[in-house]
């Protein structure tokens, strides 16, 4: 749900200047300049870095395999969340969704790990919240020029109604029951005024059972999806020795838009090599979207490039965050597997509105990826013929059909 307030200030305009490629129905992924690859094959190139990777993952077993375990990790992407809800319920048609050792999530991806930490009895509510909301069951828009002066143009208090119907007393107790018996779940915000982002071990908190734990979960699930200047910030009390005072927290995709905790650590091991510990585990890593944003026309107006170049900014910035997850993997000897949105999926281009039928629609498809078995790729973002750097010499192009990606 990581998405900056340019996106809600883009109007409807209409179409000038030239003739795109886009706009005459050519995709850009599919222009090429013969000429411009001619150094490429003595240049080290993305899927090099899969090729060296995977050694680098073998050469970290150890003398004795440690207790295999299995991580999931979560994407912020809004609406798009539906996707990942789809493909966890499906994965527990299929009999084989484990009980995962430990749990992050952003955003969106944040209320999806709290259910999926939970498991299996848990996918009804799952399903509920990602194919029948409203936006108006997330949020409604502030009217008015006093707008421009207040803190937020949208007022996410249904969304608050919706963590605190999710989050009941007696979830609260599952939490802090799975994570007495060592499992983890995390979630991560935004330090407004710090500008750095901040995990929150949602179990020690749960565990602790102090008076507010409830609602500081529920704050902390808020503010994970809290988008800067379109929510308002959230307020989290802190006690910094003994003086009360108040922090402000927004969306965790602000600094990161998915990361990576190992489950809980024995203490003989916390200064040895991670591949002691996590050889041979699982990282599950799944999007709430797609890898790359589909080609659009992009109308010469301020805020329609802004958008545009905003959208792209986020899409690289989670290319390079699930890199970052690949080569912590290959570091730990861990099994990589990405799912994301297909490229040829026809999705919707917004994350911040939610609709029952195109949020089914993804549910959908990420339960029929997982039944299908085509869910899980084993390589980063930029290993694949069709995701790689686009190099040119010159402006005369040709056309050539893009391939759909096969490192599945």
């Amino acid at each position: 749900m990581a998405l900056p307030l340019v996106f809600a200030l883009v109007g409807c305009q209409s179409p000038s200047g030239g003739p795109t490629p886009t706009s005459v129905g050519i995709p850009p992924a599919e222009l090429i300049d013969p000429n411009g690859y001619g150094d490429s094959p003595s240049l080290p190139v993305d899927r090099d870095m899969f090729r060296v990777g995977e050694r680098i993952r073998v050469a970290q077993r150890p003398a004795a395999l440690p207790t295999r375990k299995t991580c999931l990790a979560l994407s912020g992407g809004g609406a798009f969340g539906a996707y990942q809800a789809g493909l966890l319920v499906g994965w527990s048609e299929t009999g084989t969704r484990p009980a995962f050792d430990a749990v992050t999530g952003v955003s969106t991806g944040a209320l999806v790990a709290v259910l999926a930490f939970l498991g299996p009895d848990y996918d009804s509510e799952m399903r509920r919240v990602y194919t029948s909301l409203r936006t108006e069951d997330i949020y409604t828009r502030r009217r008015g020029v006093r707008t421009l002066w207040s803190d937020a143009l949208a007022d996410n208090a249904p969304l608050a109604r919706q963590i605190d119907r999710v989050l009941t007393p007696e979830t609260v107790t599952r939490l802090a029951s799975e994570h007495q018996k060592g499992r983890r779940l995390y979630i991560g915000t935004t330090d407004l005024e710090g500008r750095r982002p901040v995990v929150w071990d949602l179990g020690a908190i749960a565990a602790r059972g102090e008076p507010g734990s409830r609602e500081l979960i529920a704050k902390l699930l808020l503010a994970s999806a809290a988008i800067p200047a379109f929510f308002p910030p959230v307020e989290v009390p802190v006690d910094v020795d003994g003086q009360r005072l108040t922090e402000r927290h927004v969306d965790g995709g602000v600094t990161q838009n998915v990361f990576f905790r190992p489950p809980q650590v024995p203490r003989d091991l916390r200064l040895r090599p991670p591949a002691e510990f996590l050889y041979g585990s699982d990282m599950y890593v799944i999007v709430a979207g797609k890898l790359f944003a589909d080609a659009e026309v992009v109308q010469p107006r301020v805020l329609k490039v802004a958008a545009g170049s905003v959208s792209t900014l986020i899409y690289a910035e989670t290319r390079a965050e699930l890199t970052k997850l690949y080569m912590t993997a290959m570091i730990s000897g861990m099994n990589y597997h990405l799912a994301a949105i297909p490229a040829e999926f026809p999705a919707s281009s917004s994350s911040t509105e939610f609709n029952p039928s195109e949020m089914t629609r993804m549910f959908e498809e990420g339960r029929r990826q997982i039944l299908a078995g085509t869910a899980w790729r084993a390589s980063p973002p930029g290993t694949a013929d069709s995701e790689t750097m686009v190099q040119r010499a010159g402006t005369r192009l040709t056309r050539t059909p893009s391939a759909a990606p096969t490192d599945r």
